[in-house]
């Protein structure tokens, strides 16, 4: 088990958000989103020159004053200036689930813009850290054809076994694990309710085996819940999947202010 680098300067999550020391801290697939997950990701797509829409709903009680008035924001949409690929954030007054954990990133794309629908979609959690899902966008955001397959599932495991992570024992071409054996990848069935426009999710026996999918998660210990988890839809490019695994099992530290209490303990970290 890893320990801090500095055992006297422990992280005190009582501290108030905007007066809290900044740590580097690593490994960053145990980091969590330091609670800037839309922040950080909707900042990246604005670099790269996406356009936003928020969808705004709003709740008003009888008798209610107009400055008491109830607003959610359900949904923001991010979407590129091909309209090909986008991005949205949903907040948990209508959740759904992955890992048990509500989803707030569902990335798609399609391949021409005469057809509505998503070619693959791909889901992250809270907690996913933001630079693995911001790389994600920034090799999506640089494919001229984001539903074309452009390589094979063997690039996303050299990009985690390049940086230690070891490839599974029983599937060695099909998944992989941190030396800790708390995050995992795996090409494997795909969740419920994952978007696919592949014809055989939808013609599928219940008896049957479906198309695969990348799937990632981090457990921090058998008998406890997920930290994070994330699904790609079977036709989702695997060198985009790639992309996210890199950013996702780099060594370089990560900067951050609140801390996962799952894995705090697990975490490597210096006063930034």
């Amino acid at each position: 088990m890893e320990a801090p680098l500095y055992p006297n300067l422990p992280f005190d999550p009582s501290t108030p958000g905007g007066g809290q020391p900044a740590f580097w801290v690593g490994p960053r697939h145990l980091a969590g989103d330091d609670g800037r997950l839309y922040d950080a990701v909707a900042g990246t797509l604005s670099g790269l020159g996406w356009t936003s829409l928020t969808i705004v709903r709003g709740r008003h009680e009888p008798d209610e004053e107009p400055e008491d008035r109830q607003v959610l924001r359900s949904t923001v949409l991010h979407i590129s200036p091909d309209a090909l690929r986008w991005a949205q954030w949903s907040l948990a007054d209508e959740p759904f689930h992955l890992g048990g954990l509500p989803i707030t990133w569902q990335i798609s794309a399609r391949a021409n813009t005469s057809s509505p629908l998503a070619s693959w979609s791909s889901y992250f959690t809270t907690d996913v850290p933001g630079e693995a899902v911001t790389d994600f966008l920034v090799a999506l955001d640089a494919r001229e054809e984001p539903a074309m397959p452009l390589a094979g599932p063997e690039l996303v495991l050299d990009a985690v076994t390049a940086h230690g992570w070891l490839r599974d024992i029983d599937q060695p071409h099909a998944a992989a694990t941190d030396p800790t054996f708390t995050s995992h990848i795996s090409l494997g069935e795909v969740p419920p309710l994952i978007q696919d426009a592949d014809p055989r999710v939808l013609a599928t026996a219940a008896d049957e085996a479906g198309p695969v999918g990348w799937q990632a998660w981090a457990e921090p210990s058998l008998d406890a819940s997920c930290l994070w988890a994330a699904s790609f839809g079977c036709s989702v490019p695997h060198d985009l999947v790639a992309a996210f695994a890199a950013s996702l099992s780099s060594t370089a530290p990560v900067l951050r202010r609140v801390l996962p209490v799952a894995t705090r303990e697990r975490l490597l970290q210096a006063p930034a």
